[in-house]
């Protein structure tokens, strides 16, 4: 988009120059297709939910991005100043909510270093990675509209 005048969403909601579009598209069954700025995603359902597991749900999806939000940040971190991130990595585990609404109940990342991290620099590369955009995102939700076009 070009212009400072905000665009419009087909539903009359003004779209603003930082709005960011992707699309999901029906493929069969539970699968789903997620086009995001030319790069193709897919989602599906493990097989014991009825899906055909041909790739991750949704839901690991969400706690894919909160990891590697926090890798990103901590890479950049590590770039910085001038520190490695060769072996850098991010693991993460999650709990679903036993009540309804269904629901990710708690996450858990854990950030490996690389090895050659200075003693000194671990609390500050992990106050940094603690600050990424979805983690934010998560402690202050954004207003979320579900509509269905006329």
């Amino acid at each position: 988009m070009t212009g400072s005048t905000p665009q419009t969403l087909g539903t009359g909601h003004p779209q603003s120059e930082d709005m960011h579009r992707m699309e999901v598209i029906h493929v069969e069954g539970d699968a789903y297709t997620v086009d995001v700025r030319g790069h193709r995603l897919h989602v599906d359902q493990p097989l014991e939910a009825g899906g055909t597991d041909t790739a991750p749900t949704p839901t690991e999806l969400f706690a894919v991005s909160v990891a590697t939000c926090v890798a990103f940040y901590a890479g950049r971190y590590l770039h910085r100043h001038g520190l490695p991130r060769t072996g850098l990595r991010v693991r993460t585990d999650f709990t679903m909510a036993t009540d309804r609404p269904a629901r990710v109940a708690s996450l858990r990342l854990v950030i490996v270093p690389p090895p050659e991290l200075p003693e000194q620099r671990r609390a500050a590369l992990l106050a940094v990675a603690s600050h990424c955009t979805v983690h934010n995102t998560l402690h202050q939700p954004p207003q979320i509209d579900i509509e269905l076009t006329p």
